[in-house]
C-alpha cells in the first residue's frame, strides 16, 4: 500500500497513537496496528518498532546527527586559501594546503590555531567542495588561427598522445594562442606556450606577431627563463612551427623536432590544457596589437610564471584501464611543478638549491594582485569595435571647425578635408593577399612572377599576365611594412630582455 500521509502528518499519528498503543492489550493492539498501517502506508515489521520505542514529543523535534566538524573560521580560512590559488579545483589544492598554509604564515598572511589547523590540513576534496559550494556560487570559443604548413611534413616524426615515454625534463609541448578577438584580420599579438611534459613547468612569452622568425625568438627568450635546458619540441601544423627556420634552429640546438597529426588535439593535450587554464583564464579573449598593450603582457607574463610554477599544483595521469565502455583513470597527487622538479632525479642539485631560495622569497598573495592590477592594466589596451567607434567620432569633431559667431554651426569653408584614400571597386588581389603573405613568409625573396604563376595554376579565369605590375606594387608594399616591422620588433625584443631580467628580480 503506498503512503498516504507526508511525514510531519505520519510522526505526529505516532506520537498520538503510541502511548494507548503500548498500554493496551493485545486485541486493541491489532486494532491500533490496522489503522496505524492503513493510515501510513507503513510496512508491518517497521510500524511494530516504532510503535514499542519508547519516543517522547520532545525526542521527535530534536535534531538529529552530529554537530557540524568544520565551523565558521575553517570554512574562511579554506575560502582565502582557494582565493589565494587562483580559484583550482580541490583535486589540486588540497594536496597543496599544507606548503600554501606555510607559505601564507611565513609572509604574515595567516595565523592559525592547533584546533583551526588540524581540520585545514585533514579536509579532503569532497569536502572542501560541499563547505564552499555557495563561495564559488559568487563567482565564448575564440577563433583559430592555425593555417596548415605543407612543407617538411615528410621530414618531420610524427608524435601522438601515446608517444610520450621520455622520463627527462626537457621535451615541450608548443603552441601558439592568437590574442585576435573577433577577426584574423592584420596584425596582432600572440602567445608562445610551451609546457614540460614531465615537470608540467609552463613558460609564456608575449609574441608581437606571429611568424616563424617570432617562435624562434620567443624560444631564445624562454631558454633563458627555464630551469633545464630544451631537448625536444612538439608543435602542432601550422606555418609558423612547420618551415626550414624552425627546422634549422633545432637541428642546430640538437633539439628533438615533432609534430602532432592534423586535427587531433589530443596529441597535444598538455599544452593545450595550459592554454586555456593559463592565458584565455588571464588574458581572455580581446584583441591586442599595440606596443602598449606587448609591453603589459610581458610584464604580466613575468609575474605569471612565478605564479604558476611554484603556487599551482598540477595532476598528471598514472595509467588508464578501460573496462569495456568504462574507462577508470588514476591520478598522481597534485604538485606544483617546482615540487615535481625537486623530486626529479634527472635535475642538478645546484638548479634545485636555487629554485628553493626563489621559492622562499616568493608571496603568492603579492603575486595574485601584481596580476589583478596588470589583469586590468592590459584589458585598457584591448581593441573592440566600441573604441573604435568612439575614435572615429573623435576625428571627426578635430576635423571640423566652430564658427565664432556661431558656435553651434561648422564653418564648411574651413572643414579639413581628408584625401579620397578608398576605393571605388575590389581588385581581384585583395581576395588573395592571405596567400600571397604565406608565400612571402615562406619565401621572402620569391619574386612576383612566380607568385602570379601559382595565381593563375589555381584560379585560372580570375588572373592573367596583365595583373604581373599591381602585384609587385603589392609585393613591393608588404616588404616595406615586413622591413619596418623587423626593425620595431628587434628594438621590442630588446625591450622584452630587459624586462625578464629586471622585472623578475624585482618581484622575489
Amino acid at each position: 500500500m503506498g503512503k498516504t500521509m507526508s511525514l510531519s502528518a505520519r510522526r505526529e499519528m505516532l506520537a498520538s497513537v503510541q502511548e494507548k498503543y503500548q498500554s493496551s492489550d493485545s486485541k486493541l493492539k491489532k486494532q491500533i496496528m490496522e489503522g496505524f498501517l492503513s493510515a501510513t502506508g507503513y510496512d508491518r515489521k517497521h510500524a511494530i518498532k516504532l510503535l514499542n520505542n519508547k519516543l517522547s514529543k520532545s525526542q521527535t523535534d530534536k535534531k538529529h546527527g552530529k554537530p557540524p566538524k568544520y565551523n565558521e573560521p575553517v570554512i574562511k580560512v579554506l575560502e582565502m586559501l582557494w582565493h589565494a590559488s587562483n580559484q583550482i579545483c580541490s583535486k589540486r589544492l588540497v594536496p597543496f594546503i599544507p606548503d600554501l598554509v606555510t607559505s601564507l604564515e611565513q609572509h604574515g598572511h595567516l595565523s592559525l590555531t592547533d584546533d583551526v589547523r588540524e581540520l585545514v590540513l585533514s579536509v579532503s576534496p569532497a569536502t572542501f567542495d560541499r563547505l564552499l559550494r555557495c563561495e564559488r556560487i559568487k563567482t565564448g570559443p575564440g577563433l583559430t588561427t592555425t593555417k596548415p604548413g605543407s612543407l617538411l611534413k615528410s621530414q618531420i616524426t610524427v608524435r601522438t598522445f601515446a608517444d610520450w615515454n621520455e622520463q627527462n625534463p626537457g621535451f615541450f609541448e608548443c603552441d601558439l594562442v592568437a590574442h585576435c578577438g573577433e577577426t584574423a584580420m592584420g596584425v596582432f599579438l600572440n602567445t608562445l606556450v610551451i609546457t614540460d611534459i614531465i615537470t608540467t613547468w609552463t613558460e609564456c612569452i608575449a609574441l608581437f606577431r606571429k611568424s616563424s622568425a617570432d617562435v624562434i625568438l620567443g624560444l631564445d627568450a624562454a631558454k633563458k627563463l627555464l630551469p633545464f635546458t630544451i631537448l625536444g619540441l612538439d608543435v602542432d601544423n601550422g606555418s609558423e612551427f612547420i618551415n626550414y627556420e624552425l627546422f634549422d634552429y633545432c637541428k642546430k640546438n640538437n633539439i628533438t623536432f615533432t609534430r602532432s597529426r592534423p586535427y587531433k588535439k589530443n596529441d597535444q593535450a598538455h599544452v593545450e590544457q595550459k592554454n586555456g587554464s593559463i592565458v584565455r583564464r588571464i588574458i581572455g579573449y580581446d584583441r591586442y596589437e599595440e606596443e602598449a598593450a606587448w609591453e603589459t603582457m610581458c610584464e604580466l607574463y613575468s609575474v605569471l610564471r612565478l605564479y604558476v610554477n611554484f603556487f599551482q599544483p598540477t595532476l598528471k595521469l598514472v595509467n588508464k584501464i578501460k573496462n569495456g565502455s568504462k574507462t577508470i583513470k588514476k591520478y598522481d597527487k597534485a604538485k606544483t611543478p617546482y615540487q615535481r622538479i625537486l623530486t626529479c632525479e634527472h635535475i642538478q642539485h645546484e638548479v634545485k638549491e636555487k629554485l628553493t631560495e626563489q621559492y622562499k622569497k616568493l608571496d603568492p598573495i603579492i603575486l595574485k594582485t601584481k596580476l589583478i592590477e596588470l589583469q586590468e592594466k592590459l584589458w585598457k589596451h584591448a581593441w573592440t569595435k566600441e573604441i573604435k567607434t568612439a575614435d572615429e567620432k573623435n576625428a571627426i569633431v578635430e576635423d571640423n571647425v566652430l564658427d565664432t559667431a556661431n558656435p553651434k554651426r561648422y564653418r564648411k569653408a574651413d572643414k579639413i578635408r581628408r584625401p579620397h584614400d578608398w576605393k571605388t571597386r575590389t581588385h581581384p588581389l585583395d581576395n588573395v593577399m592571405d596567400f600571397i603573405e604565406l608565400e612571402l613568409e615562406l619565401a621572402p625573396n620569391v619574386e612576383a612572377n612566380v607568385i602570379l604563376d601559382k595565381l593563375m595554376e589555381k584560379h585560372p579565369n580570375e588572373f592573367c599576365k596583365s595583373h604581373l605590375r599591381t602585384l609587385q606594387r603589392r609585393v613591393s608594399e608588404l616588404r616595406a611594412k615586413e622591413s619596418q616591422r623587423e626593425k620595431k620588433y628587434e628594438e621590442l625584443m630588446v625591450k622584452h630582455k630587459h624586462m625578464t631580467t629586471a622585472t623578475i628580480p624585482a618581484m622575489i
